[in-house]
Order: structure tokens, then sequence, then C-alpha cells
């Protein structure tokens, strides 16, 4: 089950995917394909079982207009390498956040929120930095719930 509509890809986004790969939304199943591993890659994540992830997932899913997050998944493995999502608030602005890649994944073209080291290579991309990033992260020992 996908989060939204494969058709609100653009079909000139998805051809710029490298070949072995696909652009998709997030599905119900990619718990399973290492979506939060992936996640990892950018933040901690915390423990999520599989319970917490469907009930996430069903819980942005019902809100199908403001949520919407894709993976690319490495046709090959199986595997979730990229993600990012569109935050679309009832003003006039959205947001792209959570831009990540895989570690096993870098160097394929496929990110764009950065570590410190790599600024130089996002700004020889056209990438100008903009504001500083913040974040606060749920204690491992605490389960999402409790801060929910």
């Amino acid at each position: 089950m996908a989060l939204f509509s494969d058709s609100l890809i653009s079909p000139e986004v998805a051809k710029q995917i490298k070949e072995g790969y696909t652009i998709r939304p997030l599905h119900g199943g990619d718990y399973e394909k290492g979506f939060l591993d992936t996640l990892g890659s950018l933040t901690s994540v915390g423990p999520v079982s599989k319970q917490q992830f469907t009930e996430r997932f069903n819980y942005i899913k019902a809100r199908n207009d403001t949520y919407f997050t894709i993976v690319v998944e490495d046709l090959k493995s199986g595997k979730i390498i990229g993600a990012g999502s569109i935050i679309v608030e009832r003003k006039f602005v959205g947001h792209i956040e959570d831009i990540v890649t895989a570690e096993s994944a870098r160097g394929l073209n496929l990110g764009l929120d950065c570590a410190e080291k790599n600024v130089p290579f996002y700004n020889k991309c056209g990438f100008v930095q903009k504001e500083v990033e913040m974040a606060w992260y749920i204690p491992e020992n605490e389960t999402i719930k409790a801060k929910l």
C-alpha cells in the first residue's frame, strides 16, 4: 500500500533516476526494506517496532494531502537507499525535509541535506547554504508514543 499515488511523482524526475533504481511513494512494507535504517543515516531514529511504523504510516496516509514521503529503492537488493519528505502546509509554503541517502549508496547523486564536510560538493553543484538546521531527538530508551 502506497502512501500516495505514484502519479504525483513527475515522469521527468523518475527518468533521472539511474537504471536499477526506482523512485516511488513510501509503502507500508518499507519497514522490512530498511527505510528506518536509511533514515538513521540522517538522524537518530530510535527503536521503532513494525507495529509503531505501521501505526505512523497509517496516520500519515490518513492525511494524504499533507505528507508525501518518497523513497529510492535499489531494485537489485530490494532495499530503500534514499528518502525524502514534502510537507505541504496549509499556508503558502511547503517544506522538503529529511533528504537522506544510505551510506552504502553515497556518491550516486541522490542526496541534498548533507554533513558539513559535504558542503563544498553541493556548492559546486550550484546549491547555497541557507540558515542553520536544528533537531531534537527522542532519547533511545524512550518510545515514540511517549512523546506524541
